[in-house]
């Protein structure tokens, strides 16, 4: 995550000076989502046949070397082999990403069926630090280092993982699932659930090309401060993550609150962020900060609970145990993750630039209303179902007991 973040405080300057416009540079930029998207469908798909730990190890390794690549970029003549060069490069690490998160997600689900959300919910505390960290961290080397050294030393250190993770992981081997994304995709519980991701992740993609800049022009906060607004979000996120995972194992009954509320919490969140005009409350800066550490409370309450979600729904409706299902609700997850990832920016930086981050902020909450209102909706449906299933039973067994009752005082 953190060579995923690294790139914000100076590669959009690096890129002006080889002449790339800033719609080539937000496109380098989105080309990530949009590569990690089909890589992660494909390579959840094929897991079974590449094998888990072979995936993961090799996703490092790319991701390490096409990582340090991209520290060289500025050697490369300026102009139309540059930018290629940037998406070369950038798509290889997306796809590295893709095969490394997909295999991870399946060898932690495997290694701990029990624990899922609780493993998953650890997991985020790292994943939370490497986007808090990059920007500052690769801000400060390139500050006194240069362009080159911040990209060398994370891919190396991304290289010095991969004989550690040869050691370390297990070797599952699993045979071929007969199921397939689509039958997965289809199944109504699974379809909301992905709703849900594709709108949290939207909302955190939202924000990156707006926040910045509503708060550098509502609070003429200097610039190197603006990072600190993110971290309310980023930290609120890490640290609330395991305890929401650990709740959703051992009580997994919470796991439909938790991704309800969590929703219509979020939404509350984006009405507030401006506010919304229609609220008038005035925009302050320690309000703003408040809203953005409960979304990330908020957030790690919806996102936690979805994997373990997923993967019971398809074992309920007959997916067999084993690294194949594992794999396809990892690739489904991560795909999911990199749809909101594409729209929420996009959607995001076209309504600031129309209506302003105030009802920009506002209609992005009601993404996140209506998934937590729709979730809200089938869970109550499917209680009601659960009931009604549990009553035939209770009520032919009270016929027959009768019908016998009957029958017995018939008999002279």
């Amino acid at each position: 995550m953190m060579s995923y973040s690294i790139l914000g405080p100076f590669f959009p300057k690096e890129a002006e000076k080889k002449k790339a416009s800033n719609t080539v540079i937000g496109m380098i930029f989105g080309c990530y989502a949009l590569s990690q998207l089909l890589a992660s469908l494909v390579f959840g798909k094929y897991l079974v046949y590449i094998g888990a730990k072979f995936m993961f190890v090799a996703g490092l390794f790319v991701s390490g070397g096409v990582t340090i690549l991209f520290g060289l970029l500025d050697q490369v003549p300026e102009g139309p082999i540059f930018i290629a060069m940037c998406f070369l490069v950038r798509v290889t690490d997306a796809i590295s990403f893709a095969a490394g998160i997909t295999a991870s997600f399946s060898i932690l689900a495997k290694t701990f069926p029990n624990n899922v959300g609780t493993v998953l919910g650890s997991l985020e505390i790292f994943s939370g630090l490497g986007l808090v960290l990059g920007p500052p961290l690769g801000g400060l080397l390139y500050h006194f280092f240069g362009y080159e050294v911040p990209f060398i030393l994370l891919g190396c250190l991304t290289l010095l993982m991969v004989p550690l993770n040869m050691c370390i992981l297990p070797d599952y081997e699993s045979n071929p699932g007969k199921h397939s994304f689509w039958k997965l995709i289809t199944l109504p519980k699974v379809a909301l659930i992905s709703f849900v991701i594709n709108s949290l992740s939207a909302c955190f993609g939202f924000l990156d090309p707006t926040l910045s800049l509503f708060v550098l022009e509502k609070f003429n906060l200097p610039a190197g401060h603006v990072g600190l607004v993110f971290l309310g979000l980023a930290l609120s996120y890490a640290i609330s993550s395991p305890l929401f995972g650990l709740l959703s194992d051992k009580m997994p009954h919470l796991r439909k609150w938790f991704l309800v509320l969590g929703n219509l919490t979020t939404a509350g969140c984006y009405m507030l962020l401006g506010p919304a005009p229609i609220l008038h409350i005035k925009s302050q800066l320690w309000l703003l900060v408040l809203i953005l550490v409960i979304n990330g409370i908020s957030a790690g309450m919806s996102i936690i609970p979805t994997f373990p979600e997923i993967l019971n729904c398809a074992y309920e409706n007959g997916f067999e145990e084993g690294l194949s299902t594992l794999s396809l609700v990892s690739g489904l997850f991560s795909a999911m993750w990199s749809v909101g990832a594409i729209v929420g920016p996009t959607l995001g930086g076209f309504l600031y630039e129309k209506i302003g981050f105030e009802w920009a902020a506002a209609i992005q909450g009601l993404w996140a209303l209506t998934s937590g209102l729709m979730m809200g909706l089938f869970y109550l449906l499917e209680y009601s179902r659960r009931r009604r299933r549990v009553r035939v039973p209770n009520t032919l067994g009270t016929e027959e007991e009768r019908t016998a009752l009957f029958s017995d005082e018939i008999k002279p």
